[in-house]
């Protein structure tokens, strides 16, 4: 089973990073027409009628340059202009209300989009040095920044895990999976937990710890599962199964509203009744369910 997480990440881009600081070799794509360019107003995008638009280097406004890489025989940039001209504008939407536009037809494009929004987020939030304070200049087609005293800042990703949780024999119909929600989710909205990963831990024991804090589950066995960018601003989901050792829930009430145990009839029926609301297909929090309970599911967020 192919899930919707993996289709996304499966057609990756040549980053070229070899060219990021080849003045010669960017002016060169700049000027071919066949290259494309994404533009980003701040850390948000505008989509046109209902599709994320690749522009021309010629039909593209003036901005900072990053490069993306080459795929597909073209070579991709993303601009980022001034954030004024998306709040002038309501259409513009950040990452997360683009993920509709990348569950169906843009599923090509949804390496380079991640790229590029996951710099402007980084761009938009790294203004100064941690070490100085001074301000800092984009490089290296804006994949590091410089400061006037030398210091050089790179983009950072944050580790976090996100887990589908079962107890019972597995695949026997009594085999129940753990799902919670948050306090201002819409009714019926549930979702596998998730938090990050801190100084000094594994990953399997940051999957322990998360669930244990947020649901009073105890968790013994982890297997790692799959892993996804979600530059929501800038992590990198790494998904895991984990088999409880205890089954009476105690949410923390904040993290979490509510969890439950779901038994494969249970979450069947109530998806099909829209009394149960899962994670888009998007999500590897969606692979990590449906690849639990077996097929595709209805309905989503």
């Amino acid at each position: 089973m192919t899930y919707q997480h993996e289709r996304i990440t499966a057609n990756a881009h040549d980053r070229a990073g070899v060219h990021r600081g080849d003045d010669t070799w960017l002016e060169e794509k700049w000027a071919d027409p066949e290259s494309r360019v994404l533009v980003v107003s701040g850390t948000r995008v505008k989509p046109v009628d209902g599709k994320l638009e690749w522009l021309s280097p010629q039909d593209a406004p003036d901005g900072l340059r990053i490069l993306l890489g080459e795929h597909d025989g073209r070579t991709w940039f993303a601009v980022i202009v001034d954030a004024q001209v998306a709040k002038a504008d309501g259409e513009w939407a950040p990452l997360r209300g683009l993920l509709p536009f990348l569950a169906d037809d843009a599923l090509a494009g949804a390496p380079l989009i991640f790229h590029a929004l996951g710099l402007a987020e980084w761009l938009w939030v790294t203004r100064f040095c941690p070490r100085c304070g001074e301000p800092l200049h984009p490089r290296s087609s804006a994949h590091e920044l410089t400061c006037d005293n030398g210091h050089t800042q790179f983009p950072r990703t944050d580790p976090a895990v996100i887990m589908v949780v079962t107890h019972g024999e597995p695949g026997s119909e009594d085999e129940r999976c753990l799902l919670g929600r948050g306090a201002t989710w819409p009714e019926g909205r549930y979702s596998t937990l998730a938090g990050f990963c801190e100084p000094g831990e594994t990953l399997e024991d940051a999957v322990r710890r998360e669930v244990r804090e947020e649901s009073g589950i105890v968790v013994g066995d982890v297997q790692y599962f799959g892993n996804q960018p979600w530059p929501l601003p800038a992590s990198l989901m790494l998904g895991f199964i984990g088999r409880a050792t205890s089954t009476d829930i105690a949410v923390d009430n904040h993290e979490l509203e509510d969890a439950r145990w779901f038994t494969r009839a249970e979450m069947k029926a109530l998806a099909e009744a829209g009394t149960l609301l899962l994670p888009g297909g998007v999500s590897i929090s969606r692979s990590l369910v449906e690849h639990w309970y077996g097929g595709e599911l209805p309905g989503s967020w």
